[in-house]
């Protein structure tokens, strides 16, 4: 079970974002070969709040190993900045690997970091960042843990810089690149152009963002490795909650909204629960 095989195959690596065992599990079921377990989700999810820093490394690390207690697909965890210094990085890199982790993004925004498709963005000196990826370099147990290392430069200090930091970073030790938040295709295109066949290129697809929506045909087209969609199912789910409980709120029943939803044993058949109950069955006295 490791990542670097789907993505250095011919076809691009379509990866669904996660936030807990039950959206990694039905991710799973659909097909999908690897996950991407979203900070930006995880502070979604778990805090009600937006992607502004405040989740910490213990509730990313703990949510990873509940996903591995559920699926044994590769996961892409997001380490935001590594949550501190080149010290704080390996940390991360340790809590991280033993959770489960097959790949840690990590980025070059100061601390606390913003989504990357949030505007007054700032970012860390090149050597900083360069230290960090080095750093966790060092710390990683197995060579197959990828280190997918992200500048957010383009929003901050433009295209050129954005292209000069994702350099120095590959020659620390970066085994992917993810060049965040691209204003146009031609950018994307331009990027895939610059590094083509010299390192796997990682695009984020945020409907409502910066960066102009692309088929996963049309970034492989272009070059890219590997595509995700971090925060598309809390979107989603958000969305369908809110429908919801506004429902519930106003008719005091479900029944109008029961062909939007699992019954009991629907659900019981997603999460596996007669298996479950066999498998535990064979432990009986």
């Amino acid at each position: 079970m490791t990542l670097r095989p789907l993505i250095d195959a011919p076809d691009i690596l379509v990866v669904p974002g996660v936030y807990d065992g039950l959206t990694a599990a039905i991710a799973a079921q659909a097909g999908f070969q690897a996950l991407y377990l979203s900070g930006a989700a995880v502070a979604y999810t778990r805090l009600g709040r937006p992607d502004i820093g405040l989740t910490s490394v213990t509730e990313m690390a703990e949510t990873m190993a509940l996903i591995r207690d559920r699926v044994d697909l590769p996961v892409i965890i997001d380490a935001d900045t590594g949550f501190g210094n080149a010290l704080n990085a390996q940390r991360t890199m340790r809590l991280y690997e033993r959770a489960g982790a097959n790949a840690l993004q990590i980025e070059d925004q100061t601390y606390p970091k913003r989504c990357g498709h949030l505007s007054d963005k700032s970012l860390i000196p090149i050597s900083e960042m360069s230290g960090k990826i080095a750093a966790m370099a060092d710390a990683r147990i197995s060579a197959d843990t990828m280190i997918i290392a992200r500048t957010d430069a383009i929003a901050v200090e433009g295209y050129d810089a954005a292209i000069t930091r994702a350099e120095a970073y590959v020659s620390v030790g970066a085994d992917a690149l993810f060049i965040e938040a691209p204003r146009s295709s031609d950018e994307l295109r331009a990027i895939a152009q610059h590094f083509a066949g010299r390192v796997p290129l990682m695009a984020n697809m945020v409907e409502g963002g910066a960066t102009p929506i692309q088929s996963a045909a049309d970034l492989q087209a272009m070059g890219y490795a590997l595509v995700i969609f971090p925060g598309g199912i809390v979107r989603a789910l958000a969305r369908t909650a809110q429908d919801y409980y506004a429902n519930l709120f106003a008719t005091g029943s479900n029944a109008a909204f029961t062909d939007r939803m699992f019954d009991f044993d629907g659900l019981n058949q997603r999460l596996g629960t007669a298996e479950l109950l066999a498998t535990g069955k064979t432990y009986d006295p």
